[in-house]
């Protein structure tokens, strides 16, 4: 949550262009109103203006980041194939 005693809020089109990416301001929208990964966009809004702040922007990408990472295959973790590619391998001689 947005701590607006200590965090600067800023609109989301000031946001978007501060990104690398300058994502588009209605991207900005769908993060806070869809998310992504389910991490949603931290904002708040003051009268009919969105804003949210820096330190938001960092947790959100923080957390999509590990979101994305924990959703990759670990190595040896997968399952085995099924048994007929199995016995291809086997007869191939390649396990």
């Amino acid at each position: 949550m947005i701590d607006m005693d200590r965090e600067t809020l800023m609109p989301l089109s000031a946001a978007a262009r501060r990104l690398p990416s300058r994502p588009h301001v209605s991207t900005m929208h769908r993060w806070r109103v869809r998310g992504v990964r389910g991490v949603r966009l931290e904002a708040v809004s003051v009268g009919a203006q969105w804003y949210t702040s820096w330190e938001a922007c960092q947790r959100f990408f923080a957390a999509t980041t590990a979101a994305a990472t924990q959703a990759q295959p670990v190595s040896g973790s997968q399952e085995p194939p099924p048994q007929h590619v199995s016995d291809e391998l086997d007869r191939l001689g390649i396990r």
